[in-house]
């Protein structure tokens, strides 16, 4: 088995990466575990070699069809596409959010189509193709109606993947990424950036700015639940996809205040009383074209993991703090 992480020296991508090395093996297309004999992480951010002889770094820009075709080969069965850039930063730099969410996601398309044994691809979407005039409960069968740059490009990625593996160039599966929280590290671009910041700094004796009202509903997953859901939509057979490639993964529906509340179950009134909130209204707007409740019945029957609660997604960021 030789699998291929893009942005594989990212949050998500240093995670998988590890969570793929424990394990050692990876369902094939019979569904049977093969051994993991290479696991190619490609990013522009240099990342320090493995200690791994199964570990392959390439530094490059998935933009350029000549890294592509470095990294992706007749060998390739399982290619995980995280490389993106995030949603803050693609509404601030459209040409860069559509030459790497769009032109570069074509062209990763194209290297899995080249290398002609169709490999299977796990597309990491975003529940930022939903917007607008949104239903009471949203489902995988909502219409999409982005409302960003970042959900538009995630959401012509999607197409593109549903068209290629009907095409048998690949078989694709996107998953549509609710929020990840609590994200270690400091804050990003993305405009969910605050979901991990007011848990995180706080939590580490800081200040924290929430720029959303407290009641701005936000859909969120954590950080290990969404490592096994990436796996899981690897392992998963074609036909478990049915007549739609795109899959919303189960999440939690939760608001800001909520957020802060389980803050103060968790590590006491004095962490939650590092919240200061100061609504900003450029990512007010955003979060506010975000769908708030789900109907995730689909995922949940094709096995894909979920949390349980908000109070246990903190406890688990302390658990893995301490470490």
């Amino acid at each position: 088995m030789r699998i291929l992480i893009s942005g594989g020296s990212g949050f998500l991508g240093q995670r998988l990466a590890a969570r793929l090395l424990r394990r050692g093996t990876l369902a094939g297309s019979d569904g049977q575990p093969q051994p993991i004999a290479q696991l190619t992480l490609v990013d522009t951010v240099p990342l320090l070699p493995l200690e791994d002889l199964r570990v392959l770094v390439v530094t490059g820009d998935i933009s350029d069809a000549g890294v592509l075709r470095t990294v992706v080969g007749p060998d390739t069965d399982v290619v995980f596409h995280l490389a993106a850039v995030v949603s803050g930063m693609a509404e601030a730099e459209f040409d860069l959010g559509m030459r790497i969410n769009v032109d570069a996601t074509r062209l990763l398309f194209e290297a899995c189509r080249e290398a002609g044994h169709r490999p299977r691809v796990v597309f990491a979407s975003s529940v930022a193709v939903y917007g607008g005039a949104l239903p009471a409960m949203v489902d995988d069968g909502t219409a999409l109606n982005p409302q960003t740059s970042y959900g538009t490009q995630k959401a012509i990625g999607e197409l593109l993947l549903a068209d290629y593996t009907r095409k048998g160039f690949l078989d694709g599966r996107a998953l549509r990424l609710p929020t990840i929280t609590v994200r270690p590290g400091r804050p990003n671009a993305a405009a969910s950036s605050f979901a991990s910041g007011i848990i995180r700094e706080p939590l580490s004796g800081q200040e924290a700015v929430c720029p959303v009202a407290p009641e701005a509903r936000i859909w969120v997953l954590s950080p290990s639940t969404v490592i096994e859901c990436l796996i899981a939509g690897a392992e998963l057979a074609p036909e478990a996809f049915g007549a739609s490639r795109s899959v919303n993964l189960p999440g939690l529906s939760v608001s800001a205040g909520e957020m802060v509340e389980s803050l103060a179950r968790v590590a006491g009134p004095e962490a939650a009383g590092r919240v200061r909130w100061e609504p900003d209204a450029r990512i007010a707007r955003m979060v506010a074209g975000w769908p708030g409740a789900w109907n995730t019945s689909r995922a949940e029957s094709m096995g894909f993991p979920a949390d349980r609660s908000f109070d246990q997604i903190v406890q688990a960021h302390l658990r893995d703090q301490a470490r």
